[in-house]
């Protein structure tokens, strides 16, 4: 019997579907952060926001501890604030958002080969996208007797109970540096009750935010709370056997000292990101994608150095955390643009601002408002009708207004004779707009004065 012809319409024999592979959006990539300061916290948050599932995150921290406002360290040490009440990532917040956080365990390796990290205690954890938020390191001067107990940065919770203890034990306490940093220290150790004194190696404090009228505003305001300062005090050695028990100064001055604060600045954490082979300079070199030499590591925070420059203050840093983000989940292709340098300082309950370039130039204008009885001080610095630096000194209530008008470059000649009164100047009503008769009350002129106008 003939075996039936093939009919060409029949259904072709069934092939083997083969498995269809998940999309690569479905499967988490692994993120690793090596810090668990500000900066790394908040690109964490920056990036839950933008790709809440698409990452399996493991958080690396030195410190036992969530996340924490280190701003408000200087509270904590005054004894205006505790600890838990500056705690911002609590573990709860990692567990909640499915973060592996190995803490206490910093960071020692990087295998770029294996795409591979290790921590001190031996943990590793491989990544496809790994952020270095490593942080700086306080300055700690090579001074003879550096390396004596009770000689501490100011830098962590540890460095704060470090300092509370001293106070309950000892009277005398000694902050080299009279910068933001230092002030903030010697203003928290003299509310614990001891004797303290600042030593500055430069003419007059906190040089990079202030001009020298304010400085000395400032200088005098801390004499009023008990805080001594030293200004071109050269640091000759720290005294003491067992632990610090003096400071000892080139001319010969001897200081008493139970502790000794080094506020003498900060360098960027380097070291790691230098083992493992990427481009550094002062800080881990960074493009403005905030990407380092390696494609598949970015970095942020006071480690980096961008187009040369290094960053400590935390607005900076929060723009750094937001172009991470978007690049690290592929949102959108910004890139980090500094803006001008400015920020509120409080130091003691003095209320301060400093914006932009406030010493100027043979070019620029100053605009200077003095009000010695109330101890404020204002100067703004103008060149071609547009504000580019401001110092404020006991009344910082505009900073935010005049801090905008530097970043936009606005033109300011139209308020140019009212800008030292701030936004309020703005609403009064020009001289001839005036009844012949009135009362002028005015910021420049509290109380008002009973002015008669010409032609009355």
């Amino acid at each position: 019997m003939t075996p039936p012809t093939p009919d060409r319409y029949q259904a072709a024999p069934a092939r083997p579907v083969p498995a269809r592979p998940v999309p690569a959006r479905l499967v988490p990539a692994r993120l690793v952060l090596v810090g668990n300061g500000m900066a790394g916290v908040r690109a964490l948050e920056e990036i839950l926001a933008r790709a809440p599932h698409a990452f399996s995150i493991t958080v690396f921290g030195a410190e036992p501890h969530g996340g924490y406002n280190r701003i408000m360290l200087s509270p904590v040490l005054a004894g205006e604030r505790t600890f838990e009440s500056i705690t911002t990532h609590p573990r709860s917040w990692y567990q909640a958002n499915h973060i592996e956080l190995i803490a206490p365990e910093p960071v020692i390796g990087i295998d770029r080969a294996t795409k591979t990290v290790t921590g001190a205690l031996g943990t590793t954890r491989r990544y496809d996208v790994l952020i270095l938020a490593t942080g700086s390191n306080p300055v700690i001067i090579p001074l003879p007797g550096h390396d004596l107990p009770g000689v501490i940065g100011f830098r962590d919770i540890a460095d704060v109970e470090h300092m509370i203890a001293a106070s309950k034990s000892g009277t005398n306490a000694v902050v080299i540096g009279g910068g933001l940093l230092g002030l903030e220290a010697a203003n928290g150790l003299a509310r614990n009750g001891m004797d303290t004194t600042v030593l500055h190696l430069m003419p007059t404090l906190m040089e990079r935010q202030l001009d020298p009228v304010s400085a000395g505003l400032l200088r005098a305001d801390l004499a009023a709370r008990g805080i001594k300062t030293i200004t071109e005090a050269n640091t000759k050695a720290i005294l003491g056997t067992s632990r610090v028990e003096a400071v000892q100064l080139a001319d010969g001055t001897h200081l008493p000292a139970d502790i000794v604060v080094m506020a003498a600045g900060i360098r960027p954490n380097i070291a790691l990101a230098r083992k493992a082979g990427l481009a550094c300079d002062k800080g881990i070199r960074v493009d403005d994608a905030m990407l380092t030499s390696d494609p598949r590591i970015h970095a942020l925070g006071e480690c980096v150095q961008h187009r040369g420059a290094l960053f400590g203050l935390v607005e900076p840093l929060y723009d750094m955390a937001r172009i991470v983000a978007d690049r690290v989940c592929g949102t959108a292709a910004s890139d980090y643009a500094p803006a001008p340098p400015g920020t509120r300082l409080k130091v003691t309950g003095i209320d301060m601002f400093s914006g932009g370039d406030f010493v100027g130039d043979d070019a620029t204008d100053d605009l200077v408002f003095r009000d010695p009885a109330r101890g404020v001080h204002k100067k703004l610095v103008v060149r071609d009708d547009r504000l580019i630096g401001a110092v404020l000194y006991g009344d910082a209530a505009d900073s935010a207004w005049y801090f905008n008008f530097i970043c936009n470059e606005t033109d300011i000649s139209a308020r140019r004779d009212t800008l030292l009164f701030g936004p309020v100047a703005t609403t009064v009503a020009p001289l001839e707009a005036l009844p012949e008769i009135a009362e002028i009350d005015h910021p420049a002129n509290p109380g008002g004065i009973l002015l008669a106008v010409p032609g009355a």
